[in-house]
């Protein structure tokens, strides 16, 4: 919790206010991006408009990142401190558009790597990447640039994504794979049924965990 004069609030209030000023601009990329999709990997215009804004802006843009012609990544700030990661989609599905709001999330990050970048600027050192990341319908372009190391040395990537709830929290942010194994001990059911361990019992039970975060 903030206190009077506590440089945290003035920040985020200078980003709101900054986001505020900026509305109408995200607004007009997305329904620009709604009324032409176009399908992974073929989002050419898409990202030739998202770059526009952002050199406009005083974004330096490399295009063609990873090797993809449709992604890229856009950089502002100092090159010291932090360093934020704000994702763009725009890939829409074949014959049915902008059905998964990738032009709201194209939007929504384009607009706070415009005002991160206002603050950045008068406020304190760090570096704001806007990403590019196209083909999320179809094989998703983000490994491919995680591979090519785009987020090294990134401290945190962030994204937006429409929904038809309002949450606080989100149960999937972030993945990895893992695999467990379950091992059970035999035992005579009548005999020596205390010594017995149920595999499958224990398996249930792991997957029965996650719907209540506080479930565990």
């Amino acid at each position: 919790m903030g206190t009077v004069g506590d440089p945290a609030d003035e920040l985020y209030g200078r980003l709101r206010r900054e986001c505020g000023r900026r509305a109408d601009d995200p607004w007009a990329v997305s329904r620009a991006l709604h009324g032409d999709p176009e399908p992974a990997y073929e989002e050419h215009r898409a990202a030739r408009l998202l770059t526009g804004v952002l050199r406009r802006a005083g974004f330096a843009v490399e295009q063609g990142t990873a090797g993809l012609d449709t992604a890229f990544v856009a950089r502002a700030g100092s090159g010291r401190g932090r360093c934020v990661a704000l994702l763009l989609e725009y890939d829409a599905l074949p014959d049915l558009g902008h059905a998964c709001g990738h032009n709201l999330i194209a939007a929504a990050g384009l607009g706070a790597a415009l005002a991160l970048r206002s603050a950045l600027e008068e406020e304190f050192e760090g570096t704001v990447l806007a990403v590019g990341t196209p083909a999320e319908e179809r094989g998703g372009a983000k490994v491919a640039l995680a591979e090519a190391g785009v987020f090294d040395g990134v401290d945190a990537a962030l994204m937006f994504h429409p929904g038809v709830h309002d949450w606080s929290w989100a149960p999937l942010t972030a993945q990895t794979q893992v695999r467990v194994g379950f091992h059970g001990r035999a035992a005579h059911p009548t005999g020596d049924p205390t010594r017995g361990i149920d595999a499958l019992a224990a398996l249930i039970r792991a997957a029965s965990v996650g719907n209540d975060p506080l479930d565990v």
